[in-house]
């Protein structure tokens, strides 16, 4: 299972981009791939036409959701790695990721490097 991070997310409607690479050999491969519902609000905030916005709604009809264990998780993350400014976001998909037993697929691996040594394991 594959959870994707904001910025993959959106790099997989360019064709021919490293991401868009990544999900068809996934989806070929009939890998499981889904989105939290934290990395699927800040792809919500666009921009993006009509089109995108419904495609993206197609292939994720059901983010996965962040659930209270999830929150407790990713205050721990938030806490045992620095409390990094605007890192609170990328814990909290980090421990949604971590509760579905995913991967997780982002082009930002030096902001979630510091969540692996506490069980992410990055696609």
């Amino acid at each position: 299972m594959i959870h994707l991070d904001t910025n993959f997310l959106i790099q997989i409607s360019l064709s021919g981009s490293a991401a868009h690479k990544h999900f068809a050999r996934w989806a070929t491969a009939q890998e499981t791939v889904n989105v939290s519902t934290i990395a699927w609000a800040e792809f919500l905030c666009g921009p993006m036409d009509a089109t995108a916005d419904a495609l993206a709604r197609q292939v994720f009809p059901q983010p996965e959701p962040f659930l209270p264990a999830d929150a407790t998780l990713a205050a721990s993350l938030f806490n045992e790695t620095g409390r990094r400014s605007r890192s609170l976001a990328d814990c909290m998909i980090a421990a949604v990721a971590m509760r579905c037993g995913a991967k997780l697929a982002t082009l930002n691996t030096g902001d979630f490097q510091p969540l692996t040594s506490h069980g992410l394991i990055l696609a």
